[in-house]
């Protein structure tokens, strides 16, 4: 009995062997085109968002650093590469390379460009050195200091901010930055001396295991003073069994947060 599925005079090869019915290859070219069109569209417009954000850096290093007289070339390399834009809430873009703190969440702030450039200048950061920084707030300062070609051990007792600025740092290849969430009074000890110590809060004192941690010859800078008042930011220098202090400017910053 012949199978019924074929037409009298046909076999199993000649179907087989028949031109199959297919969609002229043609028709997929617009869809090509204009899949490249937005993949070219959208380089593009990244291409130039990053030009933006550099002009933006270029210009904050020019009016508000330089200008202020901060001139280490390591320094101002740091403030002109790394990203500040990506360091603030989405809300704060805008006005991320303004003169001036921005509210980072939890009460904290991102310092004032300047500061952060003066504060990395004058613990004159070398590659291979090891910098110890309390209060990583968003983790901008740390990553300055990284660019200088340190290694950074930094400290943030809140640690949702520790948690979002590990992650930040990570995904913007700071692997020289290492974020631990604690009370910074206590310093890091594992990875102690340190070359220098930056202390982004405002303590009443200078915390004692943070001297004992700072190398010989090292420097530390931290703002001295009562809470919400004016505060002054202090050079602090090891000499053997001597520390020196010197005060450097006015300045404001947040409270010095310790564990409950």
């Amino acid at each position: 009995m012949k199978d019924s599925s074929f037409m009298p005079g046909t076999s199993a090869a000649n179907i087989e062997n028949r031109p199959q019915r297919v969609l002229p290859k043609i028709l997929f070219l617009p869809f090509a085109l204009a899949f490249l069109l937005l993949l070219f569209t959208g380089n593009a417009l990244a291409e130039e968002e990053a030009l933006i954000y550099k002009n933006a850096r270029d210009r904050m290093v020019r009016t508000q650093i330089k200008s202020r007289g901060i001139s280490d070339p390591a320094t101002l390399r740091a403030m002109e590469s790394v990203p500040r834009h990506l360091f603030v809430p989405e809300t704060s873009v805008p006005d991320a390379y303004d003169d001036r703190p921005l509210p980072i969440g939890y009460g904290q702030t991102i310092s004032q460009p300047y500061i952060v450039a003066y504060m990395t200048e004058i613990v004159q950061p070398k590659p291979q050195q090891r910098i110890l920084e309390i209060g990583t707030g968003s983790g901008y300062q740390a990553a300055i200091l990284a660019e200088t070609g340190v290694s950074v051990y930094t400290i943030e007792i809140i640690p949702e901010l520790a948690k979002n600025a590990s992650e930040r740092l990570r995904r913007l290849g700071y692997g020289r930055v290492q974020v631990k969430s604690g009370d910074g009074y206590f310093g890091w000890e594992k990875h102690a001396p340190y070359d220098a110590i930056v202390v982004t809060a405002a303590a009443e004192y200078i915390p004692p295991p943070l001297l004992v941690q700072l190398k010989d010859g090292g420097r530390m800078v931290i703002p001295v003073g009562s809470p919400f008042f004016v505060q002054t930011l202090m050079l602090v220098e090891k000499h053997g069994k001597e520390t020196g202090t010197r005060s450097l400017m006015p300045v404001r910053f947040v409270p010095f947060r310790r564990a409950e």
